[in-house]
């Protein structure tokens, strides 16, 4: 499975669905009936509105583990992202916060999703969960034995975090593409809902040859400044009442985005 065999040429966008506090978190409500209507109630808005796929995220698990989450975590999202991708009909993708790739990888080959995102693929970085350390050997390995066609979309400096030992984003970059056998590369500002810089998106499209993907802040307004560039683009606060992550999902705000997409796809 590969990049064209999920979203074909054109930039997809995908739509965060950020899931309520699973069991086992410090917010976790005891009504996991909750955490499957709030699911499929996003992902049949996206689809209504026409997005291209969707990231399923334990987004409301704060504070989270910097590795291995518990096993009442890995459940609770394979089960949610199966009824997801059973709803959907669009390709999915999992992200098991806030570095745990093992159970990013282990959910999505459950539960028939097609990729997933890990944050910190190679590498370490220091962030408020402590010390990232990028796991690639252990995922690829384990992706090889369960024969899993799963993508993995890799951050390049993810947001809420600052690497230990920066080298360079280019290094970086081709570090992710010919060492750490990334699919796809994803960059972000600095913190849920801020901006990239246009130029490391830049930076990442020069230095290797695969999709790169704008992951945060992105805005029917800002839109622009990324779409020559960037290959796909993950978006989840801008959709959220008054642009904020903690807001309801709004229809409206999707379709806005998507028509400037398709203005810019008419221009381009």
């Amino acid at each position: 499975m590969r990049w064209r065999s999920l979203f074909g040429d054109r930039k997809p966008v995908i739509a965060c669905i950020h899931l309520p506090p699973l069991p086992g978190s410090p917010r976790y409500a005891g009504k996991i009936g909750r955490v499957y209507d709030a699911a499929l109630e996003e992902a049949a808005l996206f689809r209504r509105a026409g997005v291209e796929g969707l990231l399923v995220e334990n987004f409301r698990d704060t504070p989270f583990f910097p590795d291995r989450v518990p096993p009442e975590t890995v459940a609770a999202m394979a089960a949610v992202t199966r009824e997801v991708v059973r709803a959907a009909g669009l390709p999915v993708g999992v992200n098991v916060l806030r570095n745990d790739a093992l159970a990013a990888l282990a959910v999505a080959t459950a539960a028939g999703a097609h990729f997933i995102r890990v944050n910190v693929h190679l590498g370490a970085a220091v962030c408020d969960s402590g010390i990232l350390e990028g796991k690639g050997h252990e995922t690829l390995r384990r992706r090889a034995a369960l024969k899993s066609p799963v993508l993995v979309f890799a951050d390049l400096r993810v947001k809420h975090a600052a690497p230990l030992a920066p080298r360079g984003l280019a290094a970086e970059a081709r570090d992710l593409a010919e060492r750490g056998l990334a699919d796809a590369l994803i960059v972000t500002g600095e913190r849920t809902g801020t901006a990239a810089d246009p130029a490391e998106l830049e930076d990442a499209r020069k230095n290797t040859r695969l999709p790169v993907l704008v992951g945060s802040g992105l805005t029917p307004e800002n839109l622009a400044r990324f779409y020559a560039q960037a290959r796909g683009f993950i978006v989840g606060s801008c959709f959220k009442r008054g642009g904020r992550a903690e807001g309801r999902v709004e229809e409206g705000r999707v379709r806005a985005f998507l028509r400037r997409r398709a203005e810019l796809e008419g221009a381009a």
